[in-house]
């Protein structure tokens, strides 16, 4: 956007100055932290509350300039002067740290140019550039949390102060100064001089407040006249004023802004640029900010959203328009003989359930800009063999949004999807794993600059006849941006080296669990009733015990009155203090029934407990198809490190290792007209995976034995023989090794312990002295990431991890944890999915029956066919330690039985 095209009508140019500490600051305090924390734990509610303030300020005040100004440290020219300056003011809360860092990277995405000049505090900035806007003919508006801004108010000059949190700004004009404290703002600094100001730990003068301060200056003129003629006031205000004579004079300096800082450049360079629109895209989705409203607010006040030369780019990103056609009866076939060669562009538009599914259309998309799309409803014969035969031939390549989930749906019709090449939501989780969504809406704005809208509500690119849908508009938009999203993401892919985690492991894994998902696995019914039976009546056995241990009825449920019984009635130690009292989570409850012999915190938590079970199953039970089986969702795109996850229902919540469990997984049957369950995995895949990465030779050797891992490996810790292993020796060791493949720091090894921090870390020291090169290896892994941005598994599959630099100990300590655990996890998961597909491939090469049904905690799931299980078991056995070679070779355990439970090993 040209300067002069931003001007309006001769409008003079408007420069928007903000002072980012100070309104940072107030949007941390209006805003609760525990409502604004990311899912790994960074604060964010002084970005929210300030990103959500200059959305506003930008659409109210819609500036043509504009510039962010920041403190530096506390170390300026007036602690220079005056070394008591802002002395008393309270150390930065942890939970803001690292928060202004973040506002800069967003700024900056925003292409909007910052300031932190070192010796000056940011209004001394903001001084600088509103004076000398000013006099070029500037209108300037200057948002900022500090009065002393004040001064700068004149004809061009206005201050937006904020008088709640950051959401509500009072304008302040000449007039308003005037009328607020009853003097023009030139002569503000003598006023505030006289007040004092015991944020900044100026002192006032004993008895005077604004009122005399302001009568004062109006009497004499101004501080310097009111110096000279002290002996004039009487009484004991004026002793005062004369005693404290030398401290106003330096206040006075001090509270002098400076407008003379050497910046490099001038209001002019300050002009609106742009978004990177990517970039903000990104550090939104890092940030957790899901709020629509925000986003909206935030790019309805791009530069580049209105500009010429932005909309042309844009509009050159979007690629050639798209030439829609409603492929009737008879069409599709010569449809896709014309255009179904090269790559196309596949969207659907789903409305079923399974078992009873229905695509109510279908689009298609070519590269040369042809677009069709069809009702499935309404295919002839020949139509469908058509599509059949084209979407299940490898050789016709397809691009596609969510591989599996079309499989699925499409598989609902009899229609096999065969050589889909790119997957868009598996390739956007390779280069960006962090990310939290992967919608095809999302994608599109942040990487091709495209809106994906109703035709309608757009720029009417689609060519469509007057009796097609809106839906049927988008969802030809969509197939071409799928395409174009793909050409893309194979650069991408290559440029980070990715592209054969997509091609060999995430796309072939991508079928494989979809036609997982179609299979589900069998469940009993009434077990699962009884089940939920049985937790149900726990759950009130123990509201019963709360009742009766304290004498009387409340709500178990209620935080509010379980701290009023454990803290108020019961008098209890206090736990950590929130914004709405003191936690009573289950961490807290636990020290509580360590701490005392109250029994009230066991029983909240073994509450709590039987609740979690009684809807886990609820869950299960609800979630039985009409064939009798729970087909849950698998998910590819959630985990950073690679794992597998499940929704719709979650089993990664079934807990493994209790009795509650096992009587869940008692309910996860053999399903009819088969033989029973095989359930495999790897036996301590972690450790393995870092024996291999470290290449200790102490901990592979422990691993080559063939004795107890943890026996062997405790025996040569604490130097005793390894008959002499205790039960806690070696459950120390356990929780050791494996919280190193975890990332656990000593605190957390002390919590998971319970001992202290100084037992933990002595128990760390001496397991690195025996494992040397695990400590190294350790060590390595953090700076290499440190350095390079990211972690790779051993497949390639990286983790980027920025805060690695921050600032901010709480964030770089986590990441520092991340950096740890990413590559072991990441291997890990990758050592699976290649299992998985090893072993399916097995499967179908011998035309076998059985069927991979589940894939939980790195635990595979077959169901057998009727006399298989032992060329079954010999594939799991041939293929799965042969998934990698590692240094500590794999070891797969198997387990048989007619309930997953009975299958465990």
């Amino acid at each position: 956007m040209a300067e002069a095209a931003a001007r309006r009508e001769g409008e003079p140019p408007r420069l928007l100055l903000l002072d980012g500490h100070s309104l940072a600051y107030r949007a941390f305090f209006a805003l609760p932290a525990e409502n604004f924390t990311t899912t790994v734990g960074q604060p964010t509610n002084a970005i929210y509350g300030f990103t959500s303030m200059l959305a506003n300020t930008l659409r109210d005040e819609a500036p043509t300039h504009l510039a962010v100004a920041f403190d530096v440290s506390r170390t300026t020219w007036r602690s220079e002067r005056y070394a008591a300056y802002k002395a008393t003011r309270s150390a930065t809360p942890d939970e803001f740290k690292g928060q202004v860092e973040l506002i800069g990277e967003l700024l900056d995405a925003m292409g909007v140019r910052r300031f932190a000049v070192a010796g000056y505090e940011a209004d001394d900035v903001i001084a600088t550039l509103a004076t000398r806007a000013a006099d070029e003919g500037f209108q300037v508006s200057i948002v900022t949390g500090d009065r002393d801004a004040f001064q700068l108010v004149g004809d061009r000059v206005t201050v937006l102060y904020p008088t709640k949190g950051v959401s509500e700004l009072t304008r302040f004009t000449p007039e308003k100064v005037q009328e607020k404290y009853g003097l023009p703002p030139a002569k503000y600094p003598d006023f505030a001089a006289l007040r004092g100001d015991p944020s900044d730990n100026l002192p006032g003068i004993p008895g005077v407040g604004e009122k005399t301060a302001a009568k004062w200056i109006n009497q004499f003129g101004s501080l310097d006249e009111l110096a000279e003629r002290a002996d004039e006031v009487k009484g004991k205000a004026g002793e005062n004023l004369r005693a404290h004579l030398e401290a106003v004079r330096l206040n006075r300096v001090l509270t002098e802004l400076a407008r003379d800082v050497d910046l490099g450049c001038g209001p002019a360079d300050l002009l609106r640029r742009p978004y990177d629109t990517a970039a903000v895209t990104v550090l939104l989705d890092t940030l957790e900010f899901r709020n629509a409203s925000l986003r909206e607010r935030l790019f309805a006040v791009d530069p580049g959203a209105d500009d010429g030369t932005a909309a042309a780019a844009a509009g050159a990103a979007a690629g050639p328009e798209v030439d829609g056609t409603l492929l009737g009866p008879g069409a599709l076939g010569p449809w896709l003989a014309a255009h179904g060669e090269g790559p196309l562009g596949v969207a659907t538009l789903d409305d079923w359930k399974l078992g009873s599914g229905s695509v109510r259309a279908v689009a298609l998309a070519s590269a040369a800009g042809p677009a069709a799309w069809f009702d499935p409803a309404a295919l002839g014969e020949e139509d469908e063999g058509a599509f059949a035969a084209w979407a299940a031939d490898p050789g016709r390549p397809k691009v596609v949004h969510h591989a599996k989930a079309l499989m699925r749906v499409l598989a609902e019709h009899g229609w096999e999807l065969a050589g889909a090449g790119m997957d868009t939501a598996l390739a956007a989780y390779l280069v960006q794993p962090g990310r939290r969504s992967f919608a095809l809406d999302g994608l599109s704005t942040e990487y091709l600059g495209r809106e994906l809208q109703h035709a309608a509500e757009g720029d009417g690119q689609l060519a469509l006849g007057t009796d097609e849908t809106a839906e049927a508009e988008l969802l030809m938009l969509q197939a071409r941006t799928v395409l174009d999203l793909g050409e893309l993401f194979r650069a991408r892919l290559a440029e980070v080296g990715a592209d054969g985690l997509l091609d060999d492991l995430e796309l072939p894994v991508s079928g494989l669990l979809a036609r997982m998902e179609r299979a589900g696995i069998a469940a009993d019914r009434a077990h699962l009733e009884r089940l939920e039976q049985q937790f149900a009546a726990a759950v009130q056995h123990a509201v019963a015990e709360a009742h009766a241990s304290v004498g009387h009825e409340f709500n178990l449920g209620s935080p509010k009155q379980l701290q009023e019984v454990l803290f108020g009635e019961l008098g209890l130690p206090k736990t950590k203090r929130t914004k709405t009292g003191y936690t009573t989570d289950a961490d807290a409850l636990a020290w509580l029934a360590a701490q005392t012999e109250h029994e009230l915190p066991v029983i909240m938590l073994r509450h709590r407990e039987q609740a979690r079970l009684r809807t886990t199953v609820e869950g299960l039970i609800k979630t039985i198809a009409p064939d009798g089986r729970i087909h849950t969702t698998f998910q590819q795109t959630v985990a950073a490190t690679g794992r597998l996850s499940s929704t719709d229902p979650n089993l990664q919540n079934i807990p493994v290792r209790t009795d509650e469990g096992r009587a869940i997984r008692r309910g996860f049957v053999v399903g009819e007209g088969f033989e029973g369950l095989l359930t495999a995995d790897y036996s301590q895949i972690e450790l393995r995976v870092m024996a291999h990465l470290s290449e200790d030779d102490g901990l592979i050797e422990a691993f080559t034995t063939g004795e107890d891992l943890h026996d062997t490996v405790a025996s040569q810790v604490f130097g005793v023989d390894r008959d002499s292993v205790d039960p806690e020796m070696r459950r120390r060791i356990k929780a050791m090794s494996y919280g190193l493949a975890y990332g656990l720091s000593a605190f957390g090894l002390s919590q998971q312990l319970t001992i202290t921090p100084d037992e933990a870390r002595k128990l760390m020291d001496t397991y690195f002295e025996r494992f040397g090169g695990v400590r190294d290896y350790l060590h390595r892994v953090v700076e290499e990431a440190r350095a390079t941005g990211y972690t790779e598994t051993l497949l390639g599959r990286r983790r980027y991890l920025p805060d690695l630099t921050s600032s901010n100990r709480q964030r770089r300590e986590m990441a520092e944890r991340m950096a740890l655990n990413a590559p072991i996890q990441g291997t890990a998961a990758d050592i699976v999915k290649i299992a998985m597909l090893r072993v399916d491939r097995a499967l179908r090469a011998r035309g076998l029956g059985t069927r991979m049904l589940l894939q939980v905690h790195d635990e595979i799931v077959l169901e057998v066919a009727p006399g298989e299980r032992e060329p079954v078991e010999a594939i799991l056995r041939a293929e799965m330690p042969a998934a990698v070679q590692l240094r500590a070779p794999l070891d797969v355990s198997i387990g048989w039985g007619d309930t997953w439970e009975s299958a465990a090993h």
